[in-house]
């Protein structure tokens, strides 16, 4: 099953993808008799994502399938970021190698480099990434994000799989420029406004069939700026779930976006995307606010 949260009659509520578009959640609640939340971090939070695949997979697919009336066409959809609150949005520094050198620096090879970001830089599916008149040198970076269903603690690496609601596709932004001045300017570094993108889908688990072979790629104005597959991260998946569970308890809707394969410079103008296999595309514009308009 495929999640998102779209726009609608000036509204950003929980939508189930099909193959010509999407349904909200209303509208399942409406015509399928159904008494689901229609916001997804509610429907996160609440666990009732669990019970919604279990439908889908149980015949949901089909019932929704045969909606005469109610499903918002592909090319009408207006996506939103899938939520705007979550608790907690971990980041993953230098998780792949190769990146680590493009900086110039060693990859962390006994823990994690992580850091947090405020939802206050979440945007969405085709929203704007500013650049901020304090930075000269701003990157953006396509990544595999985890998003947590369920609140855990202290989890073993098996365990992390069954704490997950799923997976989507996050572009990260950095003031490289500032951070390069001072390792402990990090988190001013990563914070500004619009340096967090995340959507369009919540893709739950089931639809991947092994997270490890996922290719995530950076692309910049249509061109692949660096790509590379999950399986050589330093730290993969399950084991970031399970190292951060032991730092803080982990709540439904957090998220942890696990590294990037390459971190591209961006520019006024520029078209950013985050593409993953089997995943629809996450796309951004960037305004550079130094630039006169």
């Amino acid at each position: 099953m495929r999640l998102a949260t779209v726009k609608r009659n000036g509204k950003e509520v929980a939508a189930v993808v099909v193959q010509n578009g999407v349904v909200p959640v209303e509208t399942v609640n409406q015509r399928l008799h159904r008494e689901w939340a229609t916001d997804l971090f509610e429907i996160i939070r609440t666990g009732q994502w669990a019970e919604m695949n279990a439908w889908y997979q149980n015949g949901g697919r089909n019932e929704l399938a045969a909606l005469e009336s109610g499903v918002i066409p592909a090319e009408q959809v207006e996506y939103a970021p899938l939520y705007r609150h979550p608790r907690k949005i971990w980041g993953i520094g230098l998780n792949y190698v190769e990146h680590a050198a493009d900086l110039h620096e060693k990859a962390p090879d006994t823990e994690p480099a992580s850091f947090m970001k405020p939802d206050t830089a979440i945007i969405g599916p085709g929203d704007t990434i500013e650049i901020p008149l304090q930075s000269e040198r701003t990157t953006a970076e396509a990544e595999l994000g985890i998003i947590i269903g369920k609140e855990c603690k202290n989890i073993s690496e098996a365990e992390a799989p069954g704490v997950i609601a799923g997976f989507t596709t996050i572009i990260d932004m950095t003031a490289e420029d500032i951070l390069a001045r001072n390792p402990r300017y990090l988190t001013r570094a990563k914070s500004f406004d619009t340096f967090f993108s995340f959507g369009p889908h919540l893709v739950t688990p089931d639809e991947v069939s092994n997270v490890l072979d996922l290719n995530v790629a950076t692309v910049i104005n249509g061109r692949i700026h660096r790509k590379n597959v999950v399986a050589n991260m330093t730290f993969r998946p399950w084991y970031l779930v399970s190292f951060h569970s032991h730092v803080m308890t982990l709540l439904p809707g957090d998220i942890i976006s696990t590294g990037t394969p390459g971190a591209v410079v961006i520019r006024d103008g520029d078209i950013v995307e985050c593409q993953i296999d089997g995943f629809a595309t996450l796309v951004n514009k960037v305004r550079d606010l130094k630039v006169a308009k």
